[in-house]
């Protein structure tokens, strides 16, 4: 089989193994990335085509008449066409639970952050603060244990799950949302409830319309002055404006977002404002360790083998 590997640098820092997936086709061809422009050309004639973010629309599928597999080296798949996929009889298969070690630690690297004011006594050592102090240490930015602390988290699935057992070896209490819409039970605290409880909320659920914008204003103003949020899971979960507002305005006292709604953010965020105080951002990075990494390679190579063997594995239409 032929295949092609359209953004493969999206994935490789020079640090992964592909040497199984090389070994799983008769020619593959790794593309560094592609431009929307250079799919239909470079995928014409595979037999598989592997891609990350690159958009595989309905009308590049419908004139690739070779085409019998798509591997989506991601678990969503909103950039593959999956009905017209599914038409021509194309198995799209994506790759599941690779990040679930490395998003769950480094959610609790950025609540550890947000709790010890990690990043404000650096940035206070290196200005010369802790030279000039009357006393042996700094305490001049606040610090709360953990323990004893209730996480609120809304998006209960593997990912969730993890970062409850993390929070719970720290001594919190962990608290599980349900969605508005959705109804509550003896396991799920509903949405409102959840907010005026906890000292820290963080996200794991997908964006869809039910979860846009899901937390914004009225949420803020429903939250401890004292709680943070986190955010590691998708950017539109936020209203990036009334985050911005609710920061500005002391309503709840600090946030941390591996996401953004836009991405990369090439016009820049209302979230780079200066003058928002206690606001981590980090690169869309919290799943990017080299094992989940080398693990999303090897996922790729079981999925096509399995298709191989006529028992297609991850499929997603």
């Amino acid at each position: 089989m032929k295949a092609v590997f359209l953004d493969y640098e999206s994935l490789d820092k020079n640090d992964l193994d592909f040497s199984q997936l090389k070994a799983a086709f008769a020619d593959l061809i790794l593309y560094p990335s592609s431009t929307a422009e250079q799919v239909l050309e470079r995928i014409q004639h595979a037999d598989v085509v592997i891609t990350n973010k690159v958009v595989v629309n309905a009308e590049t599928i419908e004139q690739c008449p070779k085409l019998k597999v798509i591997l989506i080296s991601a678990t969503g798949t909103n950039n593959v066409d999956l009905a017209q996929a599914k038409q021509q009889g194309i198995v799209v298969s994506n790759c599941q639970g690779y990040g679930t070690a490395a998003v769950a630690q480094h959610t609790l690297s950025l609540i550890l952050a947000l709790a010890t004011s990690l990043l404000k006594y650096d940035q206070a050592v290196k200005q010369g603060q802790w030279n000039t102090s009357p006393i042996f240490c700094l305490l001049d930015f606040p610090i709360v244990e953990l323990s004893g602390k209730t996480l609120g988290i809304m998006g209960y699935g593997e990912l969730g799950k993890a970062v409850g057992k993390l929070a719970e070896a720290f001594g919190m209490k962990v608290l599980v949302g349900a969605l508005p819409s959705r109804p509550s039970d003896e396991n799920r605290v509903p949405f409102s409830e959840l907010l005026v409880q906890v000292d820290f909320l963080t996200l794991h659920c997908p964006l869809t319309d039910e979860t846009r914008d899901l937390i914004s204003t009225d949420a803020f103003n429903t939250m401890k002055k004292t709680a943070f949020l986190i955010n590691c899971a998708r950017g539109g979960i936020v209203n990036e404006p009334a985050l911005a507002d609710a920061l500005r305005q002391g309503k709840i006292a600090g946030a941390a977002t591996d996401v953004l709604s836009v991405e990369p953010p090439k016009n820049g965020s209302v979230l780079f404002a200066d003058d928002i105080p206690n606001l981590i951002i980090t690169p869309h990075s919290a799943w990017g360790s080299v094992e989940a990494r080398q693990r999303m390679v090897n996922q790729l190579v079981e999925n096509i083998e399995a298709f191989k063997h006529g028992q297609p594995i991850r499929q997603v239409n």
